[in-house]
């Protein structure tokens, strides 16, 4: 998608993208700007296990799980075995990366404290082909294509590639696949309508009705279903979350103690109480 700047007449000029040379380059930028960018916490570079040797080892603190990103310049290769790979490595290997985290993170991870079902693997570079981006077309993979430029106003820009509706599983080609198959036993990727799925229809009916009031507030709003609820994030931050249960719905606001104007008073502070969403006012 081309970038324009307005000049002083109002007329588009358009800013040419300057390219990356090396992979490394998009590498130091992206690891820089982890918490920016993915809201990531950074573990490790070129973190290396076996025949295998990972760009960059991050942690998703709302999900505790882990992250594997790869940065590609490179058309020839296919996105789904080689993160399936990368994936597999991690499964098997559950120990090195918590050692890992601990060596090189300020607070200290336990096994029971990493949900590994919601690991994924994140690609990025400069462009895919179609070929790649038809690949990801599952509505169930642990796998995200992520496409980055930098222009020549010093402005940089990362855009996930979305699936075109998929509704297909990958677990139907999975059986075609020992690494597939033994992954998705145990990764999982959590959608809106498995959460609706559980529900009766007027529960169904309400969730739908704040989704669209929500989605309403604002075009950068997106939606990340988890696996006890579905987030809602502006500019990849969490602000309202929802747990779709089966005769009911509850909803956390990311608010501070006191800021919530509730002049109904049907609110309460859930701060310190446990609960599956990352909010904290229900």
């Amino acid at each position: 998608m081309p970038l324009f700047r307005i000049d002083k007449e109002n007329k588009l000029e358009r800013i040419e993208e300057h390219k990356f040379k090396l992979e490394k380059d998009i590498q130091r930028l992206t690891e820089a700007n982890l918490l920016e960018i993915f809201s990531l916490e950074f573990v490790r570079t070129e973190f290396a296990l076996h025949q295998f040797r990972i760009d960059t080892l991050a942690f998703d603190p709302e999900t505790n799980s882990f992250v594997i990103i790869e940065y590609k310049r490179d058309k020839n290769y296919s996105v789904i075995d080689q993160g399936y790979a990368y994936l597999s490595l991690m499964l098997n290997n559950k120990a090195d990366f918590i050692l890992e985290y601990n060596e090189n993170a300020d607070s200290t991870l336990k096994r029971k404290d990493v949900d590994w079902s919601q690991s994924k693997v994140i690609f990025l570079s400069p462009s895919f082909t179609n070929y790649q981006k038809e690949a990801i077309n599952f509505k169930d993979l642990p796998i995200e294509l992520w496409e980055v430029k930098r222009f020549k106003n010093k402005t940089v820009s990362y855009v996930q590639v979305e699936t075109s509706g998929a509704k297909e599983s990958i677990n139907t080609v999975s059986k075609q696949d020992h690494t597939i198959e033994t992954v998705s036993k145990e990764i999982k990727v959590f959608t809106e309508q498995e959460h609706l799925d559980n529900a009766e229809d007027d529960i169904k009916e309400l969730y739908l009705k704040f989704r669209e009031s929500v989605f309403n507030l604002d075009d950068d709003i997106n939606i990340n279903p988890r696996k006890f609820f579905v987030d809602f994030q502006y500019n990849k931050k969490s602000f309202t979350d929802a747990v779709i249960l089966k005769r009911g719905l509850k909803i956390y606001l990311n608010l501070k103690s006191g800021d919530l104007d509730d002049a109904t008073g049907i609110a309460r502070d859930v701060s310190n109480v446990g609960h599956w969403a990352m909010a904290h006012m229900k």
